[in-house]
């Protein structure tokens, strides 16, 4: 299971999600295989955290609907800090809004629902090649 993975190196990761549920999924799936989790539950938690705390941040995993600011909208105010913010978009949506991120600097994305092993491998592949 789980124990199969294994990553080159630790990451830290940040979780902007407002559904708790994959929030604890997204931290229990990763924190096992070394990756330091944050985790926020909402858009304006996510961009304040990440304000105070960029240059600790490898990696950030991102919501696309949220109430309150769209994934795209989180990820302009994260590229305002940090241009080179690296970023999977979490998303249930179709790929036209990937694409559009993806010309904005968007690193990845990852479909919901996702496969556990196939999300730990591309966060894994995400942070390494930092």
């Amino acid at each position: 299971m789980m124990g199969a993975i294994s990553t080159k190196s630790r990451g830290r990761v940040l979780a902007i999600d407002d559904e708790p549920e994959l929030l604890e999924i997204v931290k229990g799936s990763l924190e096992p295989c070394g990756f330091e989790v944050h985790t926020a539950n909402s858009a304006k938690d996510g961009v304040e955290y990440y304000e105070q705390n960029w240059k600790n941040i490898d990696l950030v995993l991102l919501d696309f609907l949220m109430p309150g600011m769209t994934g795209d909208l989180v990820f302009e105010c994260l590229k305002q800090k940090n241009p080179d913010v690296r970023t999977l978009l979490l998303t249930g949506c179709e790929d036209t809004v990937a694409k559009r991120m993806f010309e904005e600097g968007l690193w990845g994305y990852v479909h919901k629902p996702f496969v556990l092993e196939d999300f730990v491998q591309q966060v894994g592949e995400a942070v390494d090649s930092v």
